[in-house]
């Protein structure tokens, strides 16, 4: 029976404020809920093991001589020096099963426990590291000549995909936010790949929570504001509002991060929050009339489907997972180059009937989704490790 399997959690991000995160604590709240056995080991401010129900959270803390990678996410080079210690509390809690996040510090120590103690491993995807480091790569280098940062920037995209792919052979079993990476990812690393999708809250997501009545149409957006999630899309968006001569719209902005700077020097009707949660981004969504998601190296895009169960629209674009989110047409539009944002966001503006029965598709599908149904996917997942791992040390004493 799944539900008796004991899991010891390796998430590579988990106090952090990302989708990836967001989906690792919910996975370790549904496994309370259940009343599951489950260990979560993760980076955290103090190192301290605390137990609540079924429940116990091993948090790390990071030396110095940590190194941010994205806002409050670190890499520490240091942090093997906590092996003894999780190895101590993965000795005493037992589990059957293995799950790491990525190629991080925290999930490194699991890898190496799971090959010590000849644990079964399983391995989820929840981000597109190498895309996002090319990304970044082109940000970095943007004073030499485009087309030498493009070669550098490739050239690095596939180095780090192949090394992800070295780290994901380990795992038995793999899984994967959209159906391109799980057919991507088994092909290379000839692993059993199966989908873990994201569910959404349709209960805490809904046009119920909208405050707003004022007639201004407001485009909004959800997330870090980082030059990989390609925010400045944004001012190309009220441009084309403005050479329109269209006055009654508003960009709601939600998020943080170092292209803030840019949008607000470059925005002239713009609403910026900051982080929001709970109450005040549901709030926030809820406000909305169309979502606007230009992200092209996230590998799900947990924004896109709270604002469909929100009844927003969304436009996103064609590379990355949100596309699998949208029906094209009916919950939202899948942008081909920048321009097209522009378009839809335009058209939408333009005709309310269709921007209302989109909302209203919008919301029908998020309907269908639950969190609990996804994870109930994850421990089949648990289950198909531990018998090829049972099968493997079989085959191995014949």
């Amino acid at each position: 029976m799944t539900e008796n399997i004991r899991v010891a959690f390796f998430p590579d991000s988990y106090l952090e404020v990302n989708g990836a995160a967001m989906t690792c604590r919910r996975l370790t709240d549904f496994a309370g809920r259940k009343n599951r056995p489950w260990l979560c080991v993760h980076a955290g401010p103090k190192t301290e093991l605390t137990a609540d129900g079924s429940v116990s959270h091993l948090s790390l803390k990071r030396s110095p001589l940590a190194f941010s990678l994205d806002e409050d996410l670190a890499y520490d080079t240091m942090f093997q020096r906590h092996y003894r210690r999780v190895r101590k509390e993965l000795l005493a809690f037992k589990p059957d099963v293995i799950h790491i996040t990525g190629l991080n510090d925290v999930s490194i120590i699991g890898v190496l426990l799971a090959w010590q103690l000849q644990l079964p491993l399983l391995g989820s995807w929840h981000t597109n590291i190498h895309e996002f480091a090319a990304s970044r790569i082109e940000r970095m280098f943007r004073f030499l000549p485009k087309g030498f940062v493009k070669k550098i920037a490739g050239f690095a995209e596939r180095k780090i995909m192949q090394g992800c792919i070295l780290y994901y052979k380990m795992p038995k079993v793999i899984l994967s936010p959209n159906q391109e990476l799980v057919d991507d990812l088994g092909r290379r690393t000839g692993r059993e790949s199966r989908l873990m999708g994201r569910g959404v809250d349709p209960e805490f997501f809904g046009p119920h929570k909208r405050t707003v009545s004022d007639n201004i149409f407001r485009l909004g957006s959800v997330g870090r504001l980082r030059a990989e999630k390609k925010v400045k899309a944004l001012v190309d968006i009220e441009k084309a509002f403005i050479a329109e001569g269209i006055e009654d719209y508003e960009f709601l902005i939600v998020g943080e991060g170092t292209e803030r700077e840019y949008l607000e020097q470059n925005m002239q009707r713009r609403v910026m929050t900051g982080f929001l949660e709970g109450e005040a981004l549901a709030e926030a969504y809820a406000n909305m009339d169309v979502f606007i998601f230009p992200s092209e190296t996230d590998a799900f895009g947990n924004v896109a489907q709270e604002a469909n169960a929100s009844g927003l629209p969304a436009i996103v674009s064609d590379k990355g997972g949100p596309k699998f989110i949208i029906r094209e047409g009916e919950t939202g539009f899948v942008a081909h180059e920048t321009a097209d944002y522009s378009k839809y966001a335009l058209d939408l503006y333009r005709d309310r009937e269709k921007l209302a029965k989109m909302k209203l598709n919008s919301r029908e599908n998020a309907l269908s989704r639950s969190w609990d149904s996804i994870f109930e996917s994850v421990y089949d997942g648990y289950a198909a490790a531990i018998r090829l791992e049972k099968e493997r040390k079989a085959a191995s004493k014949k």
